[in-house]
């Protein structure tokens, strides 16, 4: 990782598409694509400059990315996003009603207003009123399948 600081970002907005241009091999051991637009342009060298500066991707998400874009491009299924996992001190948090709701996890169970509950839907029922999935209610569930973007033909 290098250790200079982080580049002026900010700066990059004030370029023509030209200074951006000549700005790229410097960032990139190639020049940018001829129809670039501006726009990524700048979000592209923005990233570089960070990642030199802060460090890049680890390899597990290098790893994850490369798995997923091969499914996309082979238009198969790809189930590699896990649903979160809650770990003791994790707080899970949701507006409902003009309140905010705080659930803290604990090794043996979670905990709302000073109460132990066996299930984050046991703690949206109290909330709400009615039967709701847990998980979902406070965000911690990924995209059901059905909701999921799936590219089509190819």
């Amino acid at each position: 990782m290098d250790q200079s600081p982080i580049p002026d970002l900010a700066a990059l907005i004030y370029l023509t598409p030209g200074a951006l241009r000549a700005l790229w091999p410097q960032w990139f051991d190639r020049p940018p694509p001829t129809k670039m637009r501006r726009e990524l342009l700048v979000r592209g060298l923005a990233y570089r400059m960070q990642e030199r500066a802060a460090g890049g991707l680890t390899t597990a998400t290098r790893t994850q990315l490369r798995a997923l874009a091969e499914a996309v491009t082979n238009n198969s299924k790809w189930d590699g996003v896990e649903p979160p996992r809650l770990t003791p001190g994790t707080h899970v948090i949701r507006e409902w009603g003009n309140e905010t709701h705080q659930v803290t996890v604990e090794a043996a169970g979670l905990v709302y207003r000073g109460q132990r509950y066996r299930s984050l839907s046991e703690i949206a029922r109290r909330i709400t009123g009615t039967r709701w999935s847990g998980p979902l209610f406070f965000g911690v569930t990924p995209l059901s399948r059905k909701r999921r973007v799936h590219r089509k033909g190819g």
